[in-house]
């Protein structure tokens, strides 16, 4: 048996394929602060709070005993006959309840094939890509959804989505190292536009962009974030993703790696002959109407670099006088 907190949580039983989900909102906010904190005993106080904050009723303790049973009845006992020992899922100690698990959660899952994809990512990144997304599947919606804003699931649901885009980031990372860029531009448009403030899915697009031969299209993603980042933070792109920009500009970026196994797909070159790069991991100079598009690209961001100077300057003779004037 299974409890999965990586979407709505439930209890799934391998055994009979049935999942079980706690249908009030306060079953499944009891059932998900116990099943983070499996194997740790959760203070009754603490339990309390993550069902109520800062309103419980007037007789929380009760309340909380008759919530800890309804949830003892949702968890499965062995069939008469079977053979099968009885476990006391959970448990009551003098401070609290504990939660005692006999497999990994989800989460414990996707955490564990995450560290296995990105070990093989440097020697095998075509089995790493499986793996990720093997770990990326798990995943049924948000974390813990349904659970209230209880601190335990709060905060727990925060850093899973976290790490949840951390592990997107290494899988697309690997899709370029195994030589998969035209196969994945689609997902990473999507993710840009889910996560439009987050810089590291623009870098891969613009990588991928690239090397798929549309160095257009990853200079016009660059100046997509950047508008972005000035109109809703008041900020540039960050050093990483002006390096990257710089690079397909100047055509510096290297291509993706050698293909290593058979899940490692060749690059083709720009318009789709093979061969026709310089032999340099660059990417051929285009030509025709996408070469007028680069140059006028290419004018437009040396206008901005100097429109940026010009406000630099402009600032510091302003800075100067403020201060001549004290």
């Amino acid at each position: 048996m299974e409890f999965r907190i990586l979407g709505p949580v439930q209890i799934y039983d391998d055994g009979v394929d049935v999942s079980v989900v706690p249908t009030g909102a306060k079953q499944r906010a009891l059932l998900g602060a116990l099943v983070v904190r499996a194997g740790q005993v959760v203070p009754a106080e603490r339990l309390v709070d993550e069902l109520w904050a800062e309103r419980p009723p007037a007789r929380a303790a009760n309340a909380l005993q008759a919530h800890v049973a309804r949830l003892r009845r949702l968890l499965p006992q062995p069939l008469p006959g079977s053979g099968e020992p009885h476990h006391e899922w959970l448990v009551t100690r003098p401070l609290g309840y504990v939660l005692r698990l006999r497999a990994p959660t989800d989460a414990q899952r996707f955490h564990r094939l995450v560290a296995e994809g990105r070990a093989l990512a440097a020697t095998d990144p075509g089995r790493a890509v499986e793996v990720l997304r093997e770990g990326l599947a798990l995943w049924r919606g948000p974390a813990l959804e349904g659970c209230g804003r209880g601190t335990i699931c709060s905060t727990e649901a925060a850093l899973l989505e976290e790490n949840r885009l951390v592990a997107l980031e290494t899988l697309y990372d690997t899709c370029l190292r195994a030589g998969l860029a035209q196969e994945i531009t689609g997902e990473l448009e999507e993710l840009t536009t889910t996560h439009p403030l987050r810089e590291r899915f623009y870098e891969l697009l613009m990588t991928a962009l690239y090397r798929s031969g549309r160095q257009a299209e990853a200079l016009g993603t660059y100046e997509r974030v950047r508008r972005r980042l000035v109109h809703d933070l008041g900020i540039e792109p960050g050093p990483v993703l002006r390096g990257r920009m710089e690079a397909i500009l100047h055509h510096g970026l290297p291509g993706p790696p050698a293909a290593s196994g058979s899940a490692v797909r060749p690059l083709s070159a720009v318009g789709g002959q093979p061969g026709s790069g310089t032999g340099t991991g660059e990417t051929a100079r285009p030509v025709g109407p996408l070469h007028d598009e680069i140059a006028w690209l290419r004018h437009r961001l040396e206008r901005l670099a100097r429109e940026q100077r010009d406000l630099a300057d402009r600032l510091d003779r302003l800075t100067a006088r403020d201060v001549a004037g004290l």
